[in-house]
């Protein structure tokens, strides 16, 4: 069912299509919209579930962790400050292989405080163990979620998904969104039924001291678990395909790459703007295309090396910075053609910091750059009048 919908209302959708038995979180701007829906659905009788109002995000993240151990699905959503709060139980979500899914409306992070989009927030927590897929518009940010536990409650993997949408952009901004059958996400998404709990009958002990002799094997358990993840993303993504009638999802998306010189990767949104300076640019003759990220976390190597390798010229174009050094993605992608065929002369542009506009003329403008030289960090749009406004100590 086709419906024109508020982007935080859809994930609520989805959410409440995907009947967790506890939802808890709590309120901060642009994630709250998605919580305040689900509650109007619990208040109306439309979802059946334990929604817990918290004093902060740390409980928040506290009480879904504590639902999760004793094997019931739970869900939690937060934002900026709020997930960085919650960075402490993140880690342990992780670690105790709790297959949560949250959503991140991402947005920028304090000091000075912005209320603005960007994706400060949610890599701050990339090397947590989670999971992270980023959506490029509503449809996807519902179909995330769905396809999300599908992907977290797997026995080969067990761990925890962020979903990542664009604060504002995505989450309070209207596009038609199908709306899928409940009998429809039934088929696709079995109840959560799993051995792994508390359960005083089979006791067992979640998150406990680990001495030298066994962390280390813990970390590694981890990395091996999403690297299954890899090839299990792909695959659910095509059976959502099969059981909706939709492509959405996977690993990552090329778009008109087939003989472009000129490639920027991005994620997000954003690749909505760049797709559309593509096609403009190809109507001229520029041989441009566009490969966009959709999982970032575990970091698709293969698939991005295979997309990027006969590219003369990439820009990466990234909404953070990773302060002195370079943006992340940057450093990354960078990393991957090390020692490997094919080097394409990669540059690092950020842009958009705390909500500023990336617009068409930017990602043109962007283009350009990579057309005339190679650099490793140029940050876009930056105004120098203000620079000299700020405080010197």
């Amino acid at each position: 069912m086709k419906r024109f919908l508020e982007g935080s209302r859809g994930v609520a959708e989805a959410i409440r299509l995907c009947k967790p038995g506890v939802i808890s979180a709590y309120p901060i701007t642009p994630q709250t919209h998605i919580v305040e829906d689900l509650a109007q659905f619990v208040a109306d009788g439309e979802l059946k579930t334990e929604f817990v109002n918290v004093e902060s995000e740390h409980s928040a993240a506290s009480v879904v962790l504590g639902a999760l151990a004793t094997g019931v699905r739970a869900f939690t959503a937060t934002s900026s400050q709020g997930l960085l709060l919650m960075g402490e139980v993140i880690y342990n979500i992780a670690g105790m292989r709790l297959p949560l899914v949250l959503t991140c409306a991402n947005r920028a992070v304090s000091a000075p405080i912005s209320i603005w989009n960007d994706h400060q927030d949610s890599l701050a927590m990339r090397d947590t163990g989670w999971i992270q897929l980023y959506a490029e518009n509503n449809q996807e940010a519902l179909d995330f979620h769905i396809q999300a536990y599908k992907l977290a409650e797997n026995k080969e993997i067990m761990l925890p998904v962020m979903v990542c949408m664009d604060g504002y952009i995505l989450t309070h901004g209207y596009e038609p969104v199908d709306i899928p059958e409940q009998k429809k996400v039934d088929q696709f998404l079995p109840p959560y039924n799993t051995s792994y709990k508390l359960d005083p009958s089979h006791p067992i002990t979640m998150g406990h001291l680990a001495e030298p002799s066994c962390y280390m094997e813990t970390r590694v358990d981890i990395q091996n678990a999403l690297n299954r993840a890899l090839e299990m993303i792909p695959q659910i993504a095509k059976e959502f395909g099969t059981v909706f009638e939709r492509n959405s999802g996977g690993l990552v998306e090329s778009y008109r790459l087939e003989d472009a010189q000129y490639v920027l990767v991005a994620k997000g949104s954003l690749a909505g703007t760049i797709k559309e300076v593509v096609d403009n640019l190809r109507k001229k003759g520029k041989k441009v295309g566009m490969l966009r990220i959709i999982t970032y976390r575990p970091l698709p190597v293969e698939a991005i090396y295979q997309a990027l390798k006969n590219i003369p010229n990439v820009g990466i174009v990234e909404k953070a910075i990773s302060l002195g050094a370079f943006g992340p993605l940057f450093t990354e992608i960078k990393a991957i053609f090390q020692n490997k065929k094919g080097n394409p002369k990669i540059s690092g542009f950020v842009a958009g910091l705390g909500g500023r506009d990336i617009t068409r003329e930017t990602v043109e403008r962007i283009f350009s750059k990579i057309e005339k030289r190679q650099m490793d960090l140029e940050f876009i749009d930056v105004k120098q009048e203000r620079l000299n406004e700020f405080v010197r100590f």
